[in-house]
Formats: structure tokens, C-alpha cells, sequence
């Protein structure tokens, strides 16, 4: 399959390739994780908190340049001008440079089960890190049959949520869990909404994401439906005392929330105009998780 020509020299492919704003991703659950540690056991290292932050985005930077080289053996991405395989022309590289990113991650994740002498965190992300891997890897390609919004919640929501918590506390508590939960589900429609704008491809390419299953207009009325599950998930918490009243500042991420509804169910059905939803969910994802950790942490001055 022939890969549309791009232009090396052009910056906002880079931009658009190395992809800055997706690494709130990696960051969130740490913050989230840490400060729900935080008020519930007033434990904060702040060594372990920046070596799991600079991990996870490394990590991150490996499953986005390895998936770029995955995606290039399917011809799934011969019309993204922003894949790296794309730009370099060199796919080797980049999956080196993928696996130098794994890594020195999983190393300061080793790093922090030393200073702890316990292997708890490490065994969590290296789960995580399978997960990542079977979403577009072969030969299992989970991703390619629809899985790959489940692998995102599971890995980016209770598992790494859990593992931010523990390497603070040492310990388990089902608020952030529960926390993870609403974490999982705002990364899932980061990755819910990048599929909106690529439909034929990924029909050309034989994967069955859920845009591809649904239909567009189905799946952007799923939107809101979700974003009124996180909120919904955050007021319970509250009522039944899993989460503290400082938590309610979440509701606050109500605006972000409804401009993503609204421009998928605007635009769900033109690939140009609808390409921007991602960013749209990544807003989102930011401000409730932003919020959701600063409910935690002025819980602490009660």
C-alpha cells in the first residue's frame, strides 16, 4: 500500500506527531492517584510523585511510537500525514526510539519499588504495559476488534490510578478506585473520539473500532451519555462519603464536557471538521481530573 507523500519539513506535522497535549494522559492519574492519597493518609513523597510522573510519560511515548510502527505494517495510517513512521521514513528508528522510551519508564518505575522494597507498583504497570502493547501489537491487535476503549480504561483508570495511590501509601482504598473509575472513563473518550474522523480508513484497514460498529451518529450520542456518567459517579461518591464535598469541583468541568457533545453530534459525520474532537475530550480529561485531585487536596485544610 502506497503512503500518501508528506512533508518532513513541515512543524505543525511534527506538533501534531508527537502529539503534546495527549500526555495529560499519562500525567492524570498520577496527580489524581497521589492526591487521594494525599488527604487519606496525609503521605506525600515528592521524589516517588516526579520519577512516576517522568515514567509514565515515557511509557506513554513508547505505546504512541510503537503503535505509529504497528499501524504502518496494516496500511492503516497511508493517509495520516502525522505519523512518525510517515515524517522519518524510517520505521526502525522509531520503534527504537519507542523502545528506549519503555525502557528508561519501566527503570524509574523499578527505581521507585527499590526505594520502597516493594514490587507492587512495578508489577501493576508492567500488567499496564501489556495492555498497551496487545491494543495494537501483533499478533494480537486487540484494538483492530474493538477492545481497545476497554484496554484504555483498564490501564489509564483503576490499574494506574492504584498504582499512583499505592507508591505513596503502600496501600489499597476503594475511593481510588473509585477515582479511577472517572479517570478511565474521560481517557476513554479521548481515545472513544479519536475515530471519528477516520472512519474509512479504519473500515479500508479491517478494524472494527466502536465508531465502526455504531455509525458516527450513534456513537456521538454515547457522548454525553458518558460525560453525565462521570459526574454522576462523582456526586454519588460524594453522597455516600467515598469522596469528600471538596470533590463537587468537578461538576465545574460541566462546560468543557458540553462543547465536546456538542461538536461531535455537530460535526460526527465530516471527518475534517470532526478530527478535532480528541482535543475536545482531551480538555475535558484535563479540567475533571485537575479538579477531581484539587477536591482531594483542599479536603486536607477541613
Amino acid at each position: 500500500m502506497t503512503t500518501r507523500s508528506v512533508n518532513p519539513a513541515d512543524r505543525k506535522l511534527w506538533l501534531a506527531a508527537i502529539k503534546p497535549p495527549m500526555y495529560s494522559v499519562a500525567i492524570m492519574p498520577i496527580v489524581v492517584g497521589s492526591a487521594v492519597a494525599y488527604a487519606e493518609t496525609s503521605t506525600f513523597n515528592g521524589a516517588i510523585f516526579f520519577t512516576f510522573v517522568v515514567a509514565a510519560i515515557l511509557i506513554l511515548a513508547w505505546e504512541n511510537l510503537t503503535n505509529d510502527v504497528f499501524d504502518s505494517e496494516t496500511g492503516i495510517d497511508v493517509n495520516k500525514s502525522h505519523s512518525l513512521v510517515n515524517l522519518t521514513r524510517n520505521k526502525g528508528l522509531v520503534f527504537a526510539l519507542g523502545n528506549l522510551c519503555l525502557g528508561l519508564g519501566i527503570a524509574g518505575v523499578v527505581a521507585i519499588a527499590l526505594q520502597q522494597q516493594d514490587p507492587t507498583v512495578l508489577g501493576i504497570i508492567l500488567l499496564c504495559c501489556g495492555l498497551g502493547y496487545v491494543y495494537q501489537g501483533p499478533p494480537f491487535r486487540w484494538g483492530y476488534h474493538g477492545l481497545g476503549e476497554v484496554l484504555c480504561f483498564l490501564s489509564f483508570g483503576p490499574l494506574a490510578i492504584g498504582a499512583a495511590y499505592y507508591s505513596q501509601a503502600q496501600s489499597w482504598s476503594w475511593s481510588s478506585q473509585l477515582a479511577g473509575v472517572i479517570v478511565g472513563l474521560t481517557t476513554t473518550l479521548v481515545l472513544f473520539c479519536s475515530h471519528f474522523h477516520q472512519v474509512d480508513d479504519d473500515v479500508a484497514a479491517g478494524k472494527r473500532s466502536p465508531i465502526v460498529r455504531l455509525g458516527t451518529k450513534q456513537g456521538a450520542a454515547l457522548v454525553p451519555w458518558a460525560c453525565g456518567a462521570v459526574f454522576a459517579i462523582a456526586i454519588l461518591a460524594i453522597v455516600l462519603g467515598t469522596f469528600p464535598l471538596w470533590t463537587g469541583l468537578i461538576l465545574a468541568s460541566a462546560l468543557p464536557a458540553w462543547r465536546l457533545a456538542r461538536h461531535v453530534n455537530q460535526f460526527h459525520n465530516q471527518p475534517q471538521e470532526v478530527s478535532g474532537a480528541k482535543f475536545y475530550a482531551i480538555g475535558f480529561h484535563f479540567w475533571s481530573g485537575v479538579l477531581l485531585a484539587l477536591g482531594f487536596w483542599l479536603s486536607t485544610w477541613s
